[in-house]
């Protein structure tokens, strides 16, 4: 005879990881404001703590360390709440593999570009900035790189099946020109210091894109 199963039971594990969600959440809206406001090097788990409302220990339970919550937090907001699916499996991301067109394809990458910074820039900027001092970070930085470059090499691929590369442009090189027209670093030099719209952003992108790779 199979064993009863408790519905007060089931009913308290689905309410302790809505729960343990909540506070995961809390956590990581206190540290985005905290590491943006006054970086990452200064802030402490234990403000992050205060500012979540929970103790210190909680935080270290979640995320194990202060780069970790970093970590997690680039996640976050790279993914949104599917933070634990890959951008190669983020519907937005298959959309463009999936487009035939490739002027079409390179400026829905631009529009998802600029979406993207939108949201993560600020917090990419603290990575950048931390980088510079802590290794923990520097890992963090130099992965973020190095996957948004294999990123933007899937859809030259794409592009290369189609033979739609301008003629003589290799997949390596193509990736370079993608990755540096899209890169965080060329979004803070036109948006954040030089005060372009994200709107003068996408159209400068999407067209240097296809002037540059399209044949």
């Amino acid at each position: 005879m199979s064993e009863a199963v408790n519905p007060k039971r089931r009913y308290d594990s689905k309410r302790r990881l809505e729960q343990a969600q909540e506070t995961r959440r809390a956590i990581l809206a206190a540290a985005k404001t905290r590491f943006e406001d006054h970086g990452y090097a200064a802030a402490t788990v234990a403000e992050i703590a205060a500012d979540a409302g929970v103790a210190t220990k909680t935080v270290y339970l979640a995320f194990d360390s202060k780069g970790g919550v970093l970590r997690a937090l680039w996640n976050l907001m790279l993914r949104g709440e599917q933070d634990d699916q890959p951008v190669a499996d983020q519907e937005w991301y298959r959309e463009v593999l999936e487009e035939h067109d490739p002027e079409r394809q390179l400026r829905l990458n631009a529009r998802n570009s600029t979406q993207g910074k939108q949201r993560i820039s600020s917090t990419l900027e603290v990575i950048r900035s931390a980088a510079a001092t802590d290794g923990e970070i520097d890992e963090l930085w130099q992965r973020i790189q190095s996957d948004y470059r294999e990123n933007q090499r899937a859809i030259v691929a794409e592009l290369a099946k189609r033979k739609a590369l301008s003629p003589g442009l290799g997949i390596e090189r193509a990736a370079d020109i993608l990755w540096t027209i899209n890169h965080p670093n060329t979004w803070q030099l036109l948006v954040v210091q030089r005060g372009w719209t994200p709107e003068q952003y996408e159209q400068w992108s999407g067209d240097a894109a296809c002037r540059e790779l399209l044949g």
